[in-house]
């Protein structure tokens, strides 16, 4: 016989547990980037920073960590120079390639 299981007793789970690491980043960020939804980069972005610690991305990018939690939530566009400045406060940078051309391991 089957045990039921309650979806509320179930761990949340949270990716940016995830991220130990640039590499564990990259990877992330390139596959959100890849899966085309813009709007879910900035939540992404949002994730690796929690993944590092707000307040160190806050401090690593110069901006207020307040403004990082608004910037990076779910569905907020933010600005260029912040995507850039968070992307380099987490010891990563955003690639462009030829949309023809493949990355390795595709």
């Amino acid at each position: 016989m089957s045990e039921t299981i309650c979806v509320a007793d179930l761990p949340v789970f949270d990716p940016a547990e995830h991220l130990r690491d640039e590499a564990d980043i990259a990877e992330y960020l390139t596959q959100v980037i890849e899966d085309g939804d813009t709007s879910e980069l900035a939540h992404a972005l949002g994730v690796a920073a929690r993944s590092r610690g707000m307040t160190e991305v806050a401090a690593a990018s110069g901006l207020a960590r307040e403004a990082l939690y608004k910037a990076l939530r779910a569905g907020a566009q933010p600005r260029f120079d912040t995507v850039s400045r968070v992307c380099q406060a987490l010891g990563v940078k955003l690639v462009v390639q030829p949309a023809s051309e493949q990355l390795p391991g595709d």
